[in-house]
């Protein structure tokens, strides 16, 4: 019994000894690499790609696919991923991914971020770098979970992915002039007269484009430009979006529109798609979302 009990021992030790070695190996050929790991051997983290699903007054959406490759002799398991999103050394987004995260040893996967960015936080930091005249800034994105680790036990592993990149501009659309044109017993013509601010070094196009117009609270008027427009870079492009509405939306209205300017309100909606041909990835495929308010006294010609 007693010999039985110190050959399991022996066993055990030997096995200990062993794993030592390998995770050391592993280590150090980690080192030897250099840069990936960070002279070091711990899970490694890399930022894959940037989608903006929807940009309006409050609030950008994104989705941000984060790769977590495992060099450890062991798998681990994460119940939760902190993280926080930089620009120019100022946090922007800081949010929790609550799911369990699960890599196998030498195994690596790709996780999707939900992140939501406030616009006033964004344009806070825009504002001080256009005023600086910086051009380009520090994006990043640092990350921290705790692994529950066999051999090793619970460890909390943190790390900071940085890229300097163009300082980008979300696009500022603008309503210059709400323009009743023809007004007739059978219909009225309607233009909204927009302009849209670009600061960015690139040219885009938006596309699939649908609107409303509303005065007084009543929508008059609603149309769609599924065709691509050009928004020039660091540029103000203008475009006009001409609609038709039937009198019974507008006619109740005329008096106020004629007569009321400075108390009656209008409120335009865009919703529309961003494409850009180079792919830039902080901006192709999104949607935007916009609304403009205003009274109709702001349209007011000199």
């Amino acid at each position: 019994m007693k010999k039985g009990w110190l050959i399991a021992l022996g066993l055990l030790v030997l096995g200990c000894i062993g794993a030592y070695i390998w995770y050391n190996r592993l280590k150090t050929n980690a080192e030897a690499e250099g840069g990936a790991y960070d002279d070091t051997l711990k899970p490694r983290l890399e930022v894959s790609t940037l989608d903006i699903t929807n940009i309006d007054d409050d609030v950008i959406t994104m989705n941000v696919k984060m790769l977590i490759d495992n060099p450890l002799p062991v798998g681990f398991k994460a119940n939760n991923l902190k993280y926080t999103v930089y620009m120019a050394k100022t946090p922007i987004i800081e949010e929790t991914y609550a799911k369990p995260i699960e890599v196998e040893s030498g195994d690596s996967t790709l996780i999707t971020l939900p992140m939501k960015l406030r616009n006033k936080t964004l344009m806070t930091v825009l504002k001080t770098l256009e005023e600086k005249g910086i051009d380009s800034t520090t994006y990043g994105v640092r990350a921290a979970f705790d692994l529950d680790v066999p051999i090793v036990g619970e460890r909390t592993f943190t790390q900071t992915i940085e890229k300097r990149l163009p300082t980008y501009y979300l696009p500022e659309i603008k309503v210059e002039d709400i323009d009743f044109g023809k007004l007739g017993l059978k219909q009225t013509d309607v233009a909204a007269k927009v302009s849209v601010v670009n600061k960015n070094k690139f040219p885009y196009n938006i596309t699939d484009t649908h609107y409303t117009v509303s005065i007084d609270g009543k929508k008059i008027a609603e149309g769609s430009q599924p065709e691509p427009i050009l928004i020039k870079k660091q540029a103000t492009t203008p475009v006009v979006f001409p609609v038709t509405v039937k009198p019974g939306q507008s006619l109740s209205l005329l008096p106020k529109m004629l007569f009321d300017k400075k108390d009656t309100p209008f409120l335009v909606t865009f919703r529309c798609k961003i494409i850009d041909k180079d792919g830039n990835a902080a901006f192709d495929n999104s949607k935007l979302n916009t609304t403009i308010r205003g009274t109709l006294a702001d349209f007011k010609k000199d």
